[in-house]
């Protein structure tokens, strides 16, 4: 862990140096020339995991291709796992660098403060203005200027099978107590299969493990006149770890170092009773090809996480900005694609795949059938990640997939937190 975390924090060093080295040249071979590069090219468009559907993939690359005769946009899809070293490598480069890219709210400002994306401010206006999300604007922002915008957002719910808490004769749940209550009577209710989990909980899964820090009152970092450190060993923090230890040992049948990734699979097996996921994942249930529409697609049911005190738990607000690479070439088509992909129609599709638009003028797209309730209710205290200014960086490390996978196994909580707050201290502040 000591090597995989120096090894970050000096990659960004090096995309810091390398970046503003480009800046100050006036060889057009690195980053953007001075014309906005060539008129026709190849535009590499990364996008991560499959949260983006493919209907709006295949509009974007049409539109773009009609719109401009001559060039081509490819998607090139990328893994959330390893995505901070694999664009800290790229985007250093202005022969691998791609023009256009997909990256999570909470990395955001590490890039955009090592001046990896293109200055966006004067194009704010036509991409949305005061109609984007503001705070995905704000955290993308350093010293007045704007390097990325909202691509989408999407708060956590869970969902539950209506079938199983019927047969098990469980009320859906309105506190936090409850909650963890109903997980594990969910998992006693049915022993088969083995790995069934009252609550689909895998051991790597920190960003739905914040929320029981957070309903207990703790955080996972504390800022103090700009200085930033770890808060996972305050009492409050370790409550919280201590459910999410409870819910990982009695409720969970999800493999103790496993992550969060592709939950309708294990949906669609039988072997979940409720999990906490974002609501783009019916599309993926309910998919004739990837899912299980005819079946367990059927027996969906959602509501907002309960917290302690019965209103909305604070979930993570999860999402993602678009960003132009400052070592792109192609500065004018980049700003072209992603004028594109904050489009009315575009974002429309997103919004009707269950992903909260860039715009709020586009919420009402989501409907206001269950799905929607609970994606209202769920942002309704909706928490970011700390703003700290290495925050990628601890993501990139990995620290809280370790903790939480080792508190999973049964391991020592207040050790642990511990442990990833020393961690944590030494990446955090940049």
């Amino acid at each position: 862990m000591r090597i995989k975390k120096t090894l970050a924090v000096a990659a960004m060093a090096t995309l810091a140096t390398a970046t503003l080295a480009a800046c100050g040249s006036d060889d057009s071979d690195g980053g953007s020339s001075s014309d906005g590069g060539p008129t026709t090219a190849d535009i590499r468009v990364w996008l991560n995991g499959t949260d983006t559907p493919q209907d709006a993939r295949d509009w974007l690359k049409k539109t773009f291709e009609n719109q401009n005769p001559g060039s081509t946009l490819t998607i090139e899809q990328q893994e959330w796992d390893g995505l901070v070293e694999k664009l800290t490598t790229s985007l250093s480069s202005a022969s691998e660098t791609p023009d256009v890219v997909e990256i999570g709210n909470t990395q955001a400002p590490t890039f955009t403060s090592a001046g990896a994306f293109s200055d966006l401010t004067d194009q704010l206006d036509d991409l949305g203005g005061d109609d984007l999300l503001q705070g995905f604007v704000d955290g993308a922002t350093v010293d007045g200027k704007t390097y990325a915008v909202p691509y989408y957002a999407g708060s956590k719910y869970i969902f539950y099978r209506k079938d199983l808490l019927q047969k098990a004769g469980i009320d859906v749940p309105t506190t936090m107590d409850e909650f963890v209550d109903a997980a594990i009577a969910l998992k006693k209710a049915n022993p088969k299969p083995a790995n069934f989990s009252g609550f689909w909980f895998p051991g790597q899964d920190w960003r739905n493990g914040a929320t029981f820090i957070w309903d207990a009152g703790g955080d996972l970092a504390t800022d103090d006149g700009g200085e930033w450190s770890g808060s996972l060993e305050s009492p409050e923090s370790i409550a919280g770890l201590e459910t999410a230890q409870k819910l990982f040992t009695e409720a969970s049948g999800a493999p103790k170092d496993g992550n969060e990734a592709d939950p309708w699979t294990p949906w669609c097996a039988g072997e979940v009773g409720m999990m906490s996921t974002p609501g783009w994942v019916t599309g993926l249930i309910n998919d004739p090809k990837s899912g299980c529409p005819d079946t367990l697609g059927k027996q969906i049911g959602v509501f907002a996480m309960p917290g302690s005190d019965g209103e909305p738990a604070p979930v993570l607000l999860g999402g993602s900005d678009i960003a132009i690479s400052a070592k792109s070439a192609n500065q004018e088509l980049a700003q072209k694609a992603v004028a594109l992909m904050l489009s009315d129609d575009y974002q429309t599709i997103m919004a009707k795949a269950g992903l909260t638009p860039a715009k709020t003028s586009l919420a009402p797209l989501l409907g206001d059938d269950e799905f929607a309730q609970a994606t209202i209710a769920a942002a309704s205290n909706a928490k970011l990640t700390p703003a700290a200014p290495g925050w990628a960086n601890v993501e990139g490390s990995r620290v809280l997939e370790d903790l939480f996978s080792a508190i999973a196994q049964g391991g020592d909580v207040t050790e642990l937190a511990q442990k990833a707050d020393e961690q944590m201290n030494s990446q955090i502040n940049g």
